[in-house]
């Protein structure tokens, strides 16, 4: 699988790393029981699915390699593709680099670096 896993927060939701010293679950997260993560060529996808119209969201790439030891799973979920879930906490070690996350008039676009 790839090495390249992200999680798009909001705003709010990625302040609140800094008062927890970990990455936040968000309400769907805690809803199903794990951290819901994209791949990068799945980002995108995820976004305009269930963000549109959304401002102000920050996508973050997670380094797998910091996770603790078996809490990243590949899952099948939408339309059959293996999505990166964690179940377990998140450290804030694990955040490789975070950016705004921008749209245009046909939705959701990467930042240019990534």
């Amino acid at each position: 699988m790839t090495s390249r896993i992200f999680k798009i927060y909001t705003a709010p939701q990625w302040e609140r790393r800094v008062p927890l010293g970990h990455l936040p679950w968000a309400p769907v997260d805690e809803a199903d029981g794990f951290v819901h993560l994209s791949a990068h060529g799945q980002v995108l996808g995820t976004a305009n699915k269930h963000f549109a119209g959304q401002a102000g969201l920050v996508l973050v790439e997670i380094d797998p390699g910091m996770l603790p030891e078996g809490s990243l799973r590949w899952e099948v979920s939408r339309g059959g593709e293996r999505f990166p879930h964690v179940y377990g906490t998140m450290p804030l070690q694990a955040v490789r680099g975070h950016w705004p996350l921008q749209s245009d008039a046909d939705g959701f676009v990467l930042p240019p670096e990534l």
